[in-house]
C-alpha cells in the first residue's frame, strides 16, 4: 500500500473495484491522493439485478477483515427523502462486490469512518441526476458537504484487446475528466463501452458538481494486461479525483 504524502481534501473520487492484484494498485494509489472523511457515499453498479433499480442500505453495518463500518443511517434517510427514485432495499447488496471492495482501501487510510452505500441497476439519466442532487442536497441539509467524500466504483472497458480498450476508454474519460455526465452517458452509449459503472460515475459527477467540484484529475490507468501480459483481452481500470 502506498503512504499518502499528496493526500488533498476532495469531493469525489472514482476507484476500480476489480480483483486486487489486477486493479489494486489503481484504487490504493488513487485512495493516497484524497481524504477520507467522516462519512463516504458509495455509489456502484449493481452487477447482480437483485433489489430496486437505485438501492439505499440505510441501516446496519459492514464487516471487512479491516474491521466494521456502520452506515450513516440519518444521512440515507435524507438522501431517500429527497429523491424520486433512490429505494431503501438491502437486496440488491447481498451479493454485490462492487462497493464493498472499496472498503479495505479506505480503512488502510482511515479507520472511523461511516458509510451510505447505493447500487445502481438502472441508466435512466433523469433519475441518475435526480440521485445526484439528492445526495448533494442532502449533505448540505445536514452540513456534511465538507465532512463527507463520494466514491463511485467502476471498471473500464471489458474483454477487449487493449489498444481498442485505452480508445474506448480515453473517450469515456474525456467527459470524466470535463465533469460531463450527460457526455459521458451518451459516449458510453453510442460508443459501445462496457464501462460497468458508468451510472454510479453519473451520479458522483453530479453531486460533485453541485457541491461545487470545478476540476477533475486523472492519477492511473491500467489495464489488466499489464499485471498478466496478456493484452489480447483486458478490462481497464482508472482513479480519478475531483476537487
Amino acid at each position: 500500500m502506498p503512504s499518502q504524502p499528496q493526500a488533498r481534501d476532495c469531493i469525489a473520487c472514482m476507484l476500480p473495484h476489480a480483483g486486487y492484484m489486477y486493479s489494486g494498485s489503481v484504487a490504493a494509489l488513487t485512495a493516497s491522493r484524497v481524504m477520507v472523511k467522516d462519512t463516504v457515499v458509495l455509489l456502484g453498479p449493481n452487477h447482480t439485478g437483485l433489489g430496486a433499480a437505485m438501492s439505499v442500505m440505510a441501516s446496519g453495518t459492514w464487516r471487512t477483515p479491516m474491521g466494521d463500518v456502520a452506515i450513516d443511517g440519518d444521512l440515507a434517510a435524507a438522501m431517500l427523502e429527497g429523491s424520486a427514485y433512490l429505494e431503501q432495499d438491502e437486496t440488491a447488496h447481498a451479493r454485490e462486490h462492487s462497493l464493498e471492495v472499496e472498503l479495505p482501501i479506505l480503512q488502510y487510510f482511515r479507520k472511523d469512518f461511516k458509510i451510505v452505500p447505493v447500487a445502481f441497476g438502472s441508466d435512466d439519466f433523469d433519475g441518475l441526476t435526480d440521485a445526484g442532487r439528492a445526495v448533494a442536497q442532502a449533505l448540505k441539509s445536514r452540513q456534511q458537504e465538507k465532512t463527507a467524500l463520494i466514491v463511485a466504483s467502476s471498471d473500464m472497458t471489458h474483454y477487449e484487446p487493449a489498444a481498442t480498450a485505452r480508445k474506448k476508454d480515453e473517450s469515456a474519460l474525456r467527459a470524466v475528466l470535463n465533469l460531463d455526465a450527460r457526455a459521458l452517458w451518451q459516449t458510453v452509449k453510442s460508443g459501445g463501452i462496457t464501462m460497468c459503472g458508468y451510472m454510479p460515475v453519473a451520479v458522483m459527477i453530479t453531486a460533485a458538481k453541485q457541491l461545487g467540484a470545478s476540476k477533475a484529475e486523472l492519477v492511473k490507468y491500467a489495464t489488466s494486461g499489464d499485471v498478466t501480459g496478456d493484452n489480447s483481452s483486458v478490462v481497464g481500470y482508472a482513479g480519478v479525483i475531483v476537487y
